[in-house]
């Protein structure tokens, strides 16, 4: 089944808990913290699979998550990293990030790698706490959570040259005279329901040619299935508009795929474009063929008289679409093998607000660092206490107006704020 949308919820995994553990060992007088850090958290990444054709594979998958990370232990061991989530796309595919509706990354190069939800860190052992005065750090930190996204895929063919055309014109047996290909072919309108694709070869030249099903008027609002696949057109290099010269107005056809084409916008209307006179083989088209290409050639528009059906005049047609045909871009995608962020964090990872009467810290690191603290110990307290002031959130509870007995929420943990405290 041909899918080319998809809407998923991505997370990356859980980083691994840092542990806090002292050495036992004989002849060790004194031991020392050997807490190991955790694992950092699998991320979610989407590949370029050049293999693929539509975005099938998540018909059924909307929520995909990567691997934890395995915490720490002691004797300084750190945890398992989790395994990379990877999700194999086609080439052409949108990534766009449902919160704000922004297209994130067009993943087009084969191999091409891009992270769409990032694994979490792995928390810190109590062995990264000791210092020549914090011999015995009773602290440690929870792993950092993974990135959640909300993200739509959606598919656009990499395809040189797109046939367009009203239903029934002939276009599915076009692309199996010019490429080989075998899209399904009967003689009544909407045949081809999703795009098709073949590969045009001339001499040592070649170009992928797409069959785009049948528009009819007001496709571009919506009507009929023309909306679903002008999209599939929009990375083509040259438009074939192609003809049924049989029927009673083949110019009105060609207009209304002219306006449709204007109306959808995206430049489709001024991509280079040939017409193709279909259906010359029957009477009617082979007496109109001619009128019709001379009113086009006043019009400036290049147009050839073929049967697709009797291989009459395809050759040529192929010749001209090799010929007329604009150069590729260069690249602009990654290249193969390179993986990139998607989203990217912000500059400050901490956030103090009013909670009614209380106040409430937020951020990752810090309810990590505030959930891996023994409060029991006195001089884990007070480390805490001085990240805050460190990282600026001591004062920016007291901008807010924190005082004396406050209550003050991190993650679930819930304590009193002293004055006392924050001036030591």
């Amino acid at each position: 089944m041909f899918i080319d949308r998809a809407r998923l919820v991505v997370r990356g995994g859980d980083g691994g808990r840092g542990v806090i553990s002292f050495r036992r060992e004989a002849h060790v007088p004194r031991g020392g913290p050997d807490g190991g850090d955790g694992g950092k958290g699998g991320d979610v990444v989407l590949r370029v699979d050049p293999q693929l054709g539509t975005l099938s594979d998540f018909r059924f998958t909307k929520e995909i998550e990567a691997e934890a990370g395995r915490p720490g232990s002691g004797r300084n061991s750190s945890g398992r990293s989790g395994a990379d989530r990877i999700l194999n796309v086609p080439p052409g595919t949108l990534v766009i990030d449902r919160a704000t509706g922004q297209t994130v990354a067009d993943l087009t190069a084969p191999g091409a790698e891009l992270v769409v939800a990032r694994g979490g860190t792995g928390g810190k052992g109590n062995a990264r706490f000791a210092t020549s005065t914090r011999r015995a750090p009773r602290i440690a930190e929870d792993g950092g959570k993974g990135e959640r996204r909300e993200i739509d895929l959606e598919l656009k063919l990499l395809a040189d040259v797109g046939l367009a055309g009203l239903p029934n014109a002939g276009k599915s047996t076009l692309l199996a005279a010019l490429t080989g290909a075998h899209p399904k072919i009967a003689d009544y309108p909407f045949t081809t329901l999703v795009p098709n694709l073949g590969v045009a070869r001339l001499d040592d030249r070649e170009l992928v040619i797409a069959d785009i099903p049948g528009l009819i008027e007001g496709a571009s609002r919506g009507l009929g299935l023309g909306e679903e696949f002008l999209r599939h057109v929009e990375r083509t290099r040259l438009l074939v508009h192609v003809v049924d010269a049989s029927r009673p107005d083949p110019l009105q056809d060609i207009a209304t795929i002219d306006t449709e084409l204007k109306s959808y916008g995206r430049g489709l209307d001024e991509r280079p474009q040939l017409v193709a006179l279909n259906k010359i083989d029957l009477p009617e088209a082979r007496e109109a063929a001619p009128r019709i290409a001379r009113a086009l050639a006043d019009r400036g528009i290049s147009s050839v008289a073929i049967s697709a059906a009797a291989r009459q005049g395809t050759d040529d047609l192929l010749r001209q679409i090799f010929d007329r045909c604009p150069p590729r871009e260069a690249a602009s995608s990654p290249a193969p093998r390179e993986r990139r962020i998607a989203f990217a964090g912000g500059a400050r990872d901490w956030h103090v607000k009013r909670e009614g009467q209380a106040f409430r810290i937020e951020g990752d690191r810090v309810e990590r660092l505030a959930s891996g603290i023994d409060w029991g110990s006195p001089d884990a307290a007070a480390y805490f206490q001085r990240q805050l002031i460190r990282t600026g959130i001591e004062r920016e509870l007291r901008a807010l107006g924190a005082k004396e007995g406050d209550t003050v929420r991190i993650g679930a943990l819930e304590m009193e704020w002293s004055e006392q405290a924050a001036d030591e």
